[in-house]
């Protein structure tokens, strides 16, 4: 398969950054566009980008999936073969203190970028989604012929908005989209304030680690790499507008993972019990069958290979902050906040 174009949205995160280095690395020229959002720390995207900058095949706009100018202009110079659609306002808790930034960001922005799509000819967009679209009273292991209606948050009501809205974008202009619900992604670069992250950081310096429950529940936990194969593989394969489970079908309960991470650190989990919390889901437990047969979708990494990997990173990265210090040392973090940054002299075409 020869080298194609692609326009990544969110390329500064944990999920998209990985994404922009495989496409990058297969030889593929890339744009990314992120707002380096202060929902956490801008300067770990600036660290997460810094590798993928050296590439005279990728260009990274600092910008906002809401602004429709920006999105013409970029689209219009880049003419991609394919969107893959990462940028979100993240989170099931925050979204329940703030759900009307999540409506804007999530639901305008992405209807923004589909009718920008639309406007310029793009013939094939992924959807980053969510697992937690299939809500407290889904049968698992969750199948995507499931209806989803009865989402538990504002967030994973965006997400489900989100997906309905790519069908209406695919049946009405025959755009191929497929829609991604990923199942609790982890591994290095995870945000700082993600479960196996924050635990992994309150664990090694010996502080409280909140538990909400009885640590019972389950995830459906999955490995970076895992994921952005599938991501890559549903770039490579459209096939009309699809949904795809993008997990494990391992599931993993909450107590078990924090002693998994105590092993590796070595320390005991100082544990303090609270009540659960509105908008958590009991369990996930991904049914990724369609994937497997679509996509040749097959996860490799299990738990306790995933968490050796996140944490060797945290302990060489200090889970990002040695990057950030060493980047500003040397000078090598991104251009102050414009429009372009990166390699605003590449030409699109």
């Amino acid at each position: 398969m020869g080298a194609h174009r692609y326009v990544v949205t969110g390329a500064a995160g944990f999920i998209g950054s990985h994404v922009v280095e495989r496409l990058l690395g297969r030889g593929d020229t890339v744009t990314g566009l992120d707002n380096f959002d202060e929902f956490y720390d801008p300067r770990i995207k600036e660290a997460n980008v810094a590798a993928s900058l050296r590439s005279d095949r990728y260009r990274l706009i600092r910008g906002d999936i809401r602004d429709a100018d920006l999105l013409d202009k970029l689209l219009r110079e880049d003419q991609p073969d394919a969107i893959i659609h990462l940028a979100a306002r993240a989170g099931v808790r925050p979204s329940i203190v703030d759900p009307m930034s999540y409506i804007s960001v999530n639901i305008a922005g992405t209807g923004t970028l589909l009718q920008q799509a639309q406007r310029h000819g793009v013939e094939h967009l992924v959807l980053a989604s969510s697992s937690s679209v299939y809500g407290a009273t889904s049968t698992p292991p969750f199948s995507e012929r499931e209806s989803a209606d009865r989402p538990s948050s504002p967030y994973a009501a965006t997400k489900r908005a989100n997906e309905l809205a790519a069908y209406a974008h695919h049946h009405l202009y025959g755009t191929t989209v497929s829609c991604l619900r990923f199942f609790t992604v982890y591994g290095p670069r995870q945000r700082p304030e993600m479960a196996i992250h924050k635990f992994t950081r309150l664990i090694d310096a010996a502080q409280e680690l909140p538990m909400f429950g009885d640590g019972s529940s389950l995830r459906d936990y999955t490995f970076i790499d895992d994921i952005v194969t599938g991501v890559i593989a549903s770039a490579d394969r459209p096939n009309g507008f699809r949904i795809y489970n993008l997990g494990t079908t391992d599931t993993v309960p909450l107590r078990r993972l924090i002693g998994l991470l105590a092993e590796r650190l070595g320390r005991p989990a100082l544990i303090r019990q609270l009540p659960e919390q509105g908008g958590d889901v009991p369990f996930t437990h991904a049914d990724v069958s369609l994937a497997r047969l679509e996509l040749d979708y097959r996860p490799t990494t299990g738990i306790a290979q995933g968490l050796d990997a996140f944490v060797e990173w945290y302990r060489l990265t200090g889970g990002g902050l040695h990057t950030i210090d060493h980047q500003m040392r040397t000078n090598h973090l991104t251009k102050p906040a414009q429009t372009y940054v990166g390699n605003p002299m590449r030409k699109a075409g």
